[in-house]
C-alpha cells in the first residue's frame, strides 16, 4: 500500500449541499475523477465514516482526507493508461487522444495517470529535452479536459514545436457546450486572466492578469445550452472555462466556474463539457501542415444526445 498523508479540510458554506466528488475536487484543487477515486477507495471520512462520492457535503463539516503519495511526486511511472489513444505516430512526434482524468506529466500533488507515463508504458521513447518528468511535453491539457495533444519524440521536434506554440502558429480548436446562448453568436473574448484573489485553485478575469484572447462561434443552439467552436489565441490555464464563466455562460458541468448542477446531472456530466477537438501545426521537419482531429468521448457525446433530444 502506498503511504498516505492525512489532511483535514473544512467544507466552506458555498459547497454545502454539493455532491462530494464535485465539492472535494474544488476544495482540494484536483480533478473530479481523482476526487471520485479517493472517495470510492475510502480515503475521505466525515465524522469517522467513509464518505461516498454521491453524498452531499455539509457546510462546516471537517473532512479527513488521506492522499496516497508516490515516493517521488515527479517520478514517471510507466503504466498502461486506459483510453489513451494514438491518433498519429510520426518519426518526430506522436499525437494522442488524451482521456479525462489524465495529466500531461507528473507533478507534486498528482497521483493519477499521465500522458508521459502512458506513452512510456506503451514503449514510446520521447524527447528528453526539458526536465525528465516533462520529457517531450510542448503543451498541456487540463486533467479534466479531453482531446488531441502532441508530444515530441525527437529533440528537433521538441525545439520546433515549443517555438510554434510560443509564436502562436499552432491552431488550437476546442469544442465546448456552454449554458444558454452567447450573444453575439460569434465573437472574441479579450480579457486578462490571473489567479482568483479569493481561491488559489481558481482563475478569474482580473485587471492585472495576463493577456488572454478567445475566439468563438456557436455551432448549434439547444435552448438551455449551446455547442460552440473555440479558437485559442493564447493558452492560459482554464482560459475557456474562465472566459465563458465571465460571460455568464459557463461550460456545462463546470461546477467550479458556476455551472448549474441540475443541468449537469440531467446531461450525465461529472466534468466540464470541453474537448480539444483539433490541432494544426507545421511538421517540425518537412514544414507541411499537419491537422489531427479527436472524436468526442462517450460522456460528452451522451450529453449532446440528451440536448439534441430536447430532454434537458
Amino acid at each position: 500500500m502506498p503511504e498516505a498523508t492525512p489532511e483535514q479540510i473544512i467544507v466552506a458554506d458555498e459547497y454545502g449541499g454539493t455532491r462530494a466528488d464535485a465539492g472535494l475536487a474544488a476544495l482540494l484543487g484536483i480533478s473530479r475523477s481523482l476526487a471520485a477515486s479517493l472517495l470510492a477507495e475510502g480515503h475521505v471520512e466525515s465524522k469517522g465514516k467513509a464518505l461516498g462520492k454521491s453524498a452531499k457535503l455539509v457546510a462546516g463539516d471537517v473532512l479527513k482526507v488521506s492522499m496516497p503519495e508516490r515516493r517521488d511526486p515527479l517520478e514517471v511511472v510507466e503504466e498502461v493508461v486506459e483510453g489513451l489513444k494514438i491518433l498519429l505516430d510520426d518519426e518526430d512526434f506522436v499525437v494522442v487522444d488524451k482521456p479525462v482524468g489524465v495529466a500531461a506529466h507528473p507533478s507534486p500533488g498528482w497521483v493519477g495517470p499521465t500522458v508521459v507515463g502512458g506513452l512510456a508504458g506503451a514503449g514510446y521513447r520521447i524527447s528528453t529535452s526539458g526536465s525528465p518528468e516533462r520529457a517531450g511535453i510542448v503543451h498541456r491539457l487540463d486533467v479534466g479536459t479531453s482531446g488531441v495533444m502532441v508530444v515530441a519524440k525527437s529533440e528537433r521536434a521538441y525545439t520546433a514545436l515549443k517555438r510554434a506554440f510560443k509564436e502562436r502558429t499552432v491552431d488550437k480548436v476546442y469544442h465546448a457546450v456552454v449554458q444558454g446562448l452567447p450573444d453575439p453568436l460569434a465573437g472574441t473574448i479579450d480579457a486578462p486572466i490571473g489567479r482568483h484573489p479569493g481561491h488559489d485553485w481558481r482563475f478569474a478575469v482580473i485587471e492585472d492578469g495576463r493577456p488572454s484572447v478567445t475566439h468563438y462561434e456557436v455551432i448549434e443552439a439547444f435552448g438551455k445550452a449551446s455547442l460552440v467552436e473555440v479558437h485559442l489565441e493564447t493558452g492560459r490555464t482554464h482560459q475557456i472555462r474562465v472566459h465563458f464563466s465571465a460571460l455568464r455562460h459557463p461550460c456545462a458541468g463546470d461546477l467550479t466556474y458556476g455551472a448549474d448542477p441540475r443541468l449537469a446531472a440531467t446531461l450525465g456530466l461529472t466534468r466540464q463539457w470541453l474537448h480539444a477537438r483539433e490541432l494544426g501545426f507545421d511538421h517540425p521537419v518537412t514544414g507541411e501542415r499537419v491537422r489531427v482531429t479527436s472524436d468526442y468521448p462517450q460522456d460528452l457525446a451522451y450529453a449532446l444526445e440528451v440536448l439534441g433530444s430536447g430532454q434537458a
